[in-house]
């Protein structure tokens, strides 16, 4: 198969200079190893390690109060786990941990939502709800023939 070069290491040479490119790409984005990993701080910050020390506690408590936020909310009116997700990509702006963390996340809603949509289980899960209403109806029905509808308030002294 002709590749159109003569040389026989050309293609090697061109692989190379591709995954040197996306190197470079990584590193002007502020990364590394091009991975995506590591602080997002801007430069002059991540030069001064005072300045970039008191950046990451600064991006921790402000993580840490949105993670906080969502806590409370869960058991209160509000998008809890929505909350809670923002303060892990807050910190995840800044710490490798948080990062990994979030991306295992995205991979596992991601598997969660693909089973969700399959159309064997949405069938069952169609169905077990029908039963689930078809059992609740069937209960509430043999309560009211047996104690009445009686309401906890009295209409007629009002």
């Amino acid at each position: 198969m002709n590749t159109g070069s003569d040389g026989p290491g050309e293609v090697a040479v061109a692989a190379d200079k591709a995954k040197a490119d996306r190197k470079e790409a990584g590193r002007e984005a502020g990364r590394e190893d091009g991975s995506g990993l590591g602080s997002r701080a801007p430069e002059f910050i991540k030069a001064r390690r005072l300045l970039h020390l008191s950046w990451q506690v600064g991006v921790f408590v402000v993580g840490l109060a949105v993670v906080v936020t969502g806590v409370i909310m869960l058991p209160l009116p509000g998008p809890g786990w929505v909350v809670i997700f923002g303060g892990m990509a807050i910190w995840a702006t800044e710490f490798v941990w948080a990062q990994l963390v979030l991306r295992w996340t995205k991979r596992k809603v991601t598997e969660a939502a693909r089973r969700a949509l399959d159309p064997k289980v949405r069938r069952r899960t169609i169905t077990l709800t029908g039963v689930g209403l078809v059992i609740v109806a069937a209960l509430v029905g043999v309560y009211v023939w047996r104690f009445g509808v009686v309401m906890p308030w009295k209409i007629k002294d009002q």
